[in-house]
């Protein structure tokens, strides 16, 4: 019998982490083993889980890819790990693998298709979520001649069209997409948002909407798709010219802030980055002198999320890291400025 595997895709801060943290509380005693990750080279999200306090968190059950986007190492990490997962005494029940937020999902169903792990594991189906709210908000709209006349106000738009592209091929590969963060918008909104996926997902995906990641596992996981003998089925963008994804329209890097003694000021100064130099997302940890709890800060666009996970480990060393995730022309020396960092580690 194949181990399932549920291929989680979606834009940056849709909210995928906090979906999986919502699987894990209500796994109902079923194994699942996590393949996480990441864009940049800190990890942010496997810290994250780790931070979250519920039981399966912990270091045994949790591998992190951090070498790229998952489509792009298949041959070279991705299959040595899947082999590692399959191969253990205790196998998993059910595998979740949490794509970079700018990976395409389709390569990564074809290389189940690979001898070493096709006849041993399934695509139980790939999920796709969505922030509904931005969806809300007239991101990634389907009208080519709204999005033209928007870059022609706003020279710097032209960084949406291969998040447009992105976005599409996330829904054109879904077999489940979840609108999620629908607090707080109108019933009328949320009909608009489900109407603009639908028009672009295949017939047969199932659309529901959700908040904060709150996703049955009864939902999520069990859907049988086989994914990986249907990809004919699943268009891409990339499909009829035969083009790689390229990771070159984004960039990463890691910014070193050092001890923040005022949370609320920082993020002040960081919101007024992110309008300024057009990020798309940072994601990291903040040392609060006084607190001994490590400070978690997650933005996406203009919204931003700050709270305390966990107290500070004796062995760890405190420090202020941010993953910052922005176009690739990014003025990086003029947001570490603006920041006040003198410095930042290596990035991508």
């Amino acid at each position: 019998m194949k181990i399932p595997a549920t291929v989680i895709t979606g834009f940056l801060g849709a909210g995928k982490t906090t979906l999986i943290r919502h699987l894990l509380a209500n796994a109902n005693g079923a194994r699942l083993a996590l393949v996480i990750n990441e864009f940049g080279t800190l990890g942010i999200d496997r810290d994250i889980l780790e931070g979250c306090g519920i039981t399966g968190c912990g270091d045994s059950e949790i591998v992190e890819l951090a070498n790229g986007c998952l489509c792009c190492t298949v041959a070279d990490e991705f299959l040595p790990t899947m082999a590692r997962l399959i191969e253990r005494a205790d196998p998993p029940d059910h595998i979740v693998i949490e794509t970079s937020g700018l990976a395409l999902p389709k390569p990564l169903v074809k290389a189940f298709q690979w001898p070493d792990i096709r006849s041993k594991v399934t695509v139980d189906g790939v999920l796709a979520v969505i922030d509904a709210h931005a969806v809300a908000e007239g991101r990634f709209a389907d009208d080519a001649e709204a999005i033209a006349a928007e870059a022609d106000a706003d020279p710097a738009i032209v960084h949406d069209a291969p998040l447009k592209e992105l976005f599409e091929d996330q829904l054109m590969c879904a077999d489940l997409v979840v609108l999620n963060k629908t607090d707080g918008i109108t019933a009328e909104a949320l009909a608009a948002v489900r109407a603009s996926v639908e028009a672009v997902a295949r017939p047969a995906t199932k659309v529901i909407a959700t908040a904060f990641g709150a996703l049955d596992p009864g939902v999520a996981l069990g859907l049988g798709a086989a994914a990986e003998a249907d990809l004919a089925g699943r268009r891409s963008n990339h499909d009829a010219e035969g083009a790689e994804h390229d990771h070159d329209d984004f960039t990463s890097f890691i910014v070193e802030a050092g001890p923040v003694a005022d949370p609320e000021a920082f993020a002040a100064t960081l919101a007024a980055v992110i309008a300024r130099h057009d990020v798309l997302r940072v994601k990291g940890f903040l040392d609060v002198p006084e607190r001994p709890m490590r400070c978690v800060l997650q933005a996406v666009g203009s919204r931003m999320d700050r709270y305390y996970d966990r107290p500070w480990r004796p062995s760890e060393t405190r420090a202020s890291r941010l993953v910052i995730i922005a176009a690739s022309d990014v003025d990086r020396a003029a947001v570490l400025a603006d920041l006040g960092c003198a410095a930042d580690a290596e990035g991508r």
